[in-house]
């Protein structure tokens, strides 16, 4: 496949393969590879990320997060991630995506930094971890310091377009010295404005659409996850479409 060149990187974040393809196939420069999206995104299975790359020309990159919830991970809970990132490079994974904090809200630099040196010599993105850190500012020195590539970040909000000055500072603070890359809540309705407010050059978004499973028979009255709101004969994937909407928009800018 032809590489598409562009002064914009888009990232899309997926939890299948299918997904990943479907990204792929619409000119997307690299995906994230999930699964638990529900939660923000948990380390996807050694099956799924073999999948991912037999079937991926382009970057292909793995978060490392062993459960849901906060980033103050135990012991045991660090071992996991630290095997979860060997198994990465063994699958031949381009970049890991990880993040830790400490109790009172500051980047775990040490550990943070290990993983980094586990990691090479794949690159490494801190994750928005960095969104519940307790200052911005050097949190961001930390990230620096320990070593990580990049930053997937929405501005310490709910979405990037709520934390688009946080967003701008940080790609001011940065410099050359690490990659600012916007993530939540990014669609083809205002990726323009938000690269224009920031002067980022990576984004990160999903652009799903669901779909009706094939069922025919459907158990009503049930929820797998014991969550009522949760659809459990639709899904969301990556939308081809929608893709392409965000890169046409990227390359006029």
């Amino acid at each position: 496949m032809k590489k598409r060149v562009a002064k914009f990187i888009l990232e899309i974040c997926v939890d299948s393969v299918e997904s990943a393809v479907n990204a792929q196939s619409a000119g997307a420069d690299r995906i994230e590879l999930c699964a638990g999206l529900i939660e923000g995104g948990t380390t996807p299975s050694y099956g799924t990320i073999l999948a991912a790359r037999h079937n991926l020309d382009i970057g292909l990159h793995v978060i490392i997060r062993p459960r849901g919830g906060d980033f103050l991970y135990s012991g045991s809970e660090y071992d996991i991630m630290r095997r979860d990132v060997e198994i990465c490079g063994e699958c031949g994974a381009d970049a890991v995506v990880l993040g830790l904090l400490h109790a009172d809200g500051n980047i775990d630099l040490d550990r943070t930094a290990m993983l980094v040196e586990y990691a090479s010599p794949m690159h490494v993105t801190f994750h928005r971890a960095f969104d519940m850190c307790r200052d911005p500012v050097q949190g961001l020195e930390d990230i620096i310091a320990a070593g990580a590539d990049r930053l997937l970040t929405s501005g310490q909000k709910n979405s990037a377009i709520d934390g688009v000055s946080l967003i701008h500072q940080l790609v001011m603070q940065g410099g050359e010295r690490i990659i600012i890359m916007p993530g939540g809540g990014i669609t083809e309705h205002n990726v323009e404005g938000l690269v224009k407010a920031t002067h980022a050059r990576e984004i990160h978004l999903t652009a799903r659409s669901g779909i009706e499973s094939s069922m025919i028979f459907r158990q009503a009255g049930i929820s797998m996850g014991g969550i009522s709101n949760v659809p459990e004969f639709t899904r969301k994937i990556a939308d081809p479409e929608r893709i392409k909407s965000v890169i046409k928009i990227l390359n006029m800018i």
